[in-house]
């Protein structure tokens, strides 16, 4: 697998967007009242952009494969339910920096395990002591934040 620079490029910058939605649901949360209510108001926008993007590019879904998912395939908006929610959350509290420290710390521990177990679906990968090395500096670098 040899991925290119763009889109590279384009995953650091995807990233960021998450960088980006913690401070901004933040902000959303200290008008609408609730960490909850910032979630709902961003998720109905996600909404509206996917579905106006699904008619812009003519795509939908095929039925039959829809049909033939497992039940753990269906979830996948709840991480990002509690994902919106602890951003909204935290960020007030704590920071954009060590909100997301915290977050890609917690991304990459269960994408070590994911990578390890094959779980979900993913293509098994060997976890070596360099990928927990890494994760071990990005646990530094929580501590370093955390001291700030």
């Amino acid at each position: 697998m040899n991925p290119s620079w763009l889109s590279l490029v384009l995953i650091v910058l995807a990233g960021g967007a998450t960088a980006l939605q913690a401070p901004t649901n933040a902000k959303l949360m200290s008008a609408v009242g609730s960490p909850v209510n910032a979630a709902f108001i961003s998720f109905a926008v996600g909404t509206l952009a996917l579905g106006l993007a699904a008619a812009v590019m003519h795509v939908r879904p095929d039925g039959a494969a829809v049909r033939g998912l497992p039940a753990w395939a269906w979830v996948g908006g709840l991480y990002g339910c509690i994902f919106v929610i602890a951003a909204a959350w935290s960020v007030p509290r704590y920071g954009a920096a060590l909100t997301i420290t915290l977050m890609v710390a917690g991304q990459l521990i269960i994408s070590l395990l994911l990578d390890a177990t094959g779980a979900f679906g993913v293509t098994r990968q060997p976890i070596s002591l360099s990928k927990i090395a890494g994760v071990v500096l990005v646990l530094a670098g929580v501590a370093l934040a955390r001291r700030g």
